[in-house]
């Protein structure tokens, strides 16, 4: 079989929420795909399929003997009373390794994730470790397959760039669902995205997200300008349909019939781009010309004994966005609500312009109260209408903007999806004219559309925006600086993420944390008698060495295989997996002699 797994004239539907209907895809082998798409598409719901959890309505899923799907969902599933050493222990054993392989593979998974305390229970973690937990846990299968289910979620940026690593190197095939680009960008090799409004039901490209957007605009334009066109056709049609019964007694029959098809067409393609549509956003300032609403003078801000930041200086006016980026527990959201007026810096000062209006998009959604409708979630000042911009909209057309349904006026928010919910807050900020933006983590569960909108309406808005967020894509195309809170520095302000980036690895290398998975280097010991002989000490300096070598030949081996004319070889395509077998073989013999080695130097030392 050329093809890894094929999925066949796939159907699925959940009551009268049709998803998809006649999917047929095929997946080759080493497939590294972002797989993206509206919320409500079915993206979470193919994976499953895919996984075999769930069964289609129609259709089949075909699939190479003895292979290993892992499915990794959104919302993880971990025995919270379990350790992280219990956990991952007890997600292997259900694959029937021996003793010897589970304990190396762990050992290693281990040495990846960089847990601080594998004792700590999984109840007492953060979201992001449950998440890095939950990654582990899936690697730990060693897959085939692995398919993801938006596996950024909770993490931050230095969890973000460690997954990115991992994929980067994989000796599996992937299928990844996520709305964030930057990640989707720097993993995948392909890039699709499934939808009512495409013919087949998907579009797919051989290539990464930036090329896929180039792609579906042309797409998207040929099918309007399509449509303009079958629009004329039906136009002229039906004048010659509306002539008396005389006049078109001479005309051929099939040209009746063609014109029902016509209109049939055209009625298909205009269904079909109305459901592409994007949500409409568009903020509203004050319009007041002050230069300066915002100005923070050497603002300073401890927890406990941690310094978050300290000696931040900035300003800002009408036009200016300033983004804050950091990993968890950095110190965002604390600089935010010093911003918001809500708690006070250690030292320092903030300044506000007089009357300064702001509006708030918190992430924790606490204005949304889980019983209340969607109507009243949509227009708390209540009544049939919004008030926007000095016009009266009925609710059933405010709720259409953000591409609700009428049917859904009278749900509790708690039935609504997390992206649903998100843009009911941003609905609530439209309707608040003010000076300064503040968002926190706004594109959270957002999909790639609205977040493409969001964008758009934030580069719009005559005010100032401050905005915390992980997406690296959305704060490059939005943000005039970026402020990146670490540990290790006050705070800094840089052009990009490119910047960040490069800052982080230069701090974290200068503050002698080691990057990538390798385990730092021990110390040197005084022997206690054991036997630790020279050949033994020779051989330890030097294996991280022939370990790197080892990694750059699996990792090389791993993009040739991805090449068009390898994939397509079949003879080629099977000596290279066999050499790639051989290569991951000996990098993990390298690392059971490491620690081989390591433990006999421990016992040497006493």
């Amino acid at each position: 079989m050329s093809f890894l797994f094929s999925l066949k004239n796939i159907s699925k539907s959940y009551g009268d929420d049709t998803l998809f209907t006649g999917l047929s895809i095929d997946f080759k082998p080493y497939e590294q795909l972002g797989l993206i798409g509206m919320n409500g598409s079915g993206k979470s719901t193919l994976l499953k399929i895919i996984a075999g959890q769930t069964d289609p309505d129609q259709g089949e899923v075909i699939t190479q003997k003895g292979l290993r799907f892992i499915y990794l969902p959104q919302e993880d599933c971990l025995n919270p009373e379990y350790t992280i050493e219990q956990v991952l222990y007890n997600e292997t054993k259900k694959f029937g390794f021996d003793d010897k392989h589970q304990h190396k593979i762990i050992r290693k998974a281990l040495g990846q994730g960089n847990f601080p305390d594998i004792s700590i229970h999984v109840k007492s973690l953060s979201g992001g470790w449950k998440k890095k937990l939950a990654i582990t846990c899936a690697l730990c299968c060693q897959p085939d397959v692995l398919l993801l289910d938006e596996p950024t979620n909770h993490l931050d940026i230095k969890g973000i760039l460690w997954l990115e690593n991992i994929l980067k190197n994989a000796g599996f095939s992937f299928i990844c669902v996520s709305h964030d680009r930057a990640f989707l960008e720097n993993i995948c090799r392909n890039t699709m995205e499934i939808g009512k409004f495409y013919p087949d039901g998907y579009f797919r490209i051989n290539g990464s997200y930036r090329k896929f957007k180039k792609e579906k605009e042309k797409f998207l334009a040929a099918r309007q300008k399509q449509q303009s066109s079958l629009k004329t056709r039906v136009k002229r049609e039906e004048q010659w349909l509306s002539q008396g019964p005389k006049a078109r007694t001479t005309k051929a029959k099939y040209r009746i019939e063609q014109a029902k098809q016509l209109k049939a067409q055209l009625q298909i393609l205009k269904t079909q781009n109305r459901i592409c549509a994007a949500p409409e956003m568009d903020f509203t300032a004050t319009g007041r010309q002050t230069k300066k609403l915002l100005r923070a003078f050497n603002l300073k801000k401890s927890m406990g004994t941690r310094i978050l930041f300290s000696d931040l200086s900035f300003e800002m006016g009408p036009g200016f966005c300033l983004g804050i980026a950091g990993d968890n527990g950095s110190g965002k959201s604390t600089l935010m609500s010093i911003l918001e007026k809500k708690i006070q810096p250690d030292e320092g000062k903030v300044e506000w312009a007089q009357e300064l209006k702001t509006a708030v998009f918190d992430q924790t959604r606490s204005a949304l109260e889980p019983e209340m409708p969607l109507k009243q979630a949509l227009n708390p000042a209540g009544g049939d209408s919004v008030n926007y911009r000095g016009r009266s909209i009925h609710i059933v057309s405010w709720a259409k903007q953000f591409l609700f349904m009428p049917d859904q006026l009278e749900m509790p928010v708690k039935n609504l999806s997390g992206g649903e919910k998100a843009r009911i807050l941003i609905a609530n900020l439209m309707l608040s004219p003010c000076d300064i933006l503040f968002l926190d983590e706004p594109a959270n569960d957002l999909d790639i559309i609205s977040l493409e909108v969001l964008e758009d309406s934030i580069r719009k808005f005559a005010g100032a925006v401050v905005i915390v967020s992980h997406d690296r894509y959305l704060m490059d195309r939005v943000c005039n600086t970026i402020l990146y809170l670490d540990p290790e520095s006050s705070g800094t302000f840089f052009k990009d993420f490119s910047q960040i980036i490069k800052f982080r690895q230069a701090l974290h290398n200068k503050s002698g944390k080691t990057p990538k998975n390798h385990k730092p280097k021990q110390k040197k010991k005084k022997s206690s008698g054991k036997i630790f002989s020279y050949k033994d000490k020779y051989e330890l300096d030097h294996i991280e060495d022939k370990i790197s070598n080892a990694e750059k030949l699996v990792n090389l081996l791993t993009d040739k295989i991805q090449l068009p004319e390898i994939i397509n070889n079949p003879e080629k395509m099977s000596l290279h997996c066999s050499e790639l077998k051989q290569a991951q073989e000996k990098l993990d013999a390298l690392y059971e002699r490491w620690e081989e080695l390591e433990k006999k130097k421990s016992e040497a030392s006493g």
